[in-house]
C-alpha cells in the first residue's frame, strides 16, 4: 500500500495491521501443520521398526531352515549373508541394540525392540 510522506512523495510499504494479519495467518497454518508432521514421523518410525523386525525374523527362520540351528548372534546372520547389516532400531536407537531371546542351545530365536515406550496403537514396542 502506498503512503504519502510529509515531503509529498509516495512511499511503498505495509501497515502494521497488514503485517499482523499475515503473521496471524502464517501462525495458524503452522499450528495446523506441526501436529500432522510429528504424527507422520512417528508412524514412519513404527513402520520402519515393523519392517526391520520382519526382515530379521525371516533371516532367523531362513538360517534355521538351512543349518538346523539358530545363530548365536545377529552378526552371524550378516557374516553368513542372510542380512547385509544388522538394522538399527528406529525407536530405541542404534546404541541400545536389539533384545534377543535365546533357546537352550544358545541360539537366537526371537528379536524385539529394547524400547519400552508405547506405540500409537498403545502397545509397547518391546511386545512387537
Amino acid at each position: 500500500m502506498a503512503v504519502i510522506s510529509k515531503t509529498g512523495r509516495r512511499e511503498a510499504g505495509f501497515t502494521m495491521a497488514e503485517l499482523l494479519v499475515v503473521l496471524l495467518i502464517v501462525g495458524l497454518l503452522a499450528a495446523i501443520a506441526v501436529p500432522n508432521v510429528t504424527g507422520t514421523i512417528e508412524r514412519a518410525r513404527e513402520t520402519a521398526l515393523r519392517e526391520n523386525l520382519q526382515v530379521m525374523r525371516r533371516a532367523l527362520d531362513d538360517y534355521f531352515a538351512d543349518t538346523a540351528t539358530y545363530p548365536t548372534s545377529l552378526q552371524v546372520l550378516v557374516d553368513s549373508r542372510y542380512l547385509r547389516f544388522v538394522p538399527e532400531d528406529p525407536i530405541a536407537g542404534e546404541e541400545s541394540g536389539w533384545a534377543t531371546e535365546m533357546n537352550d542351545a544358545g541360539g537366537i530365536v526371537e528379536v524385539r525392540s529394547t524400547s519400552d515406550s508405547r506405540a500409537t496403537d498403545d502397545t509397547r514396542y518391546s511386545e512387537w
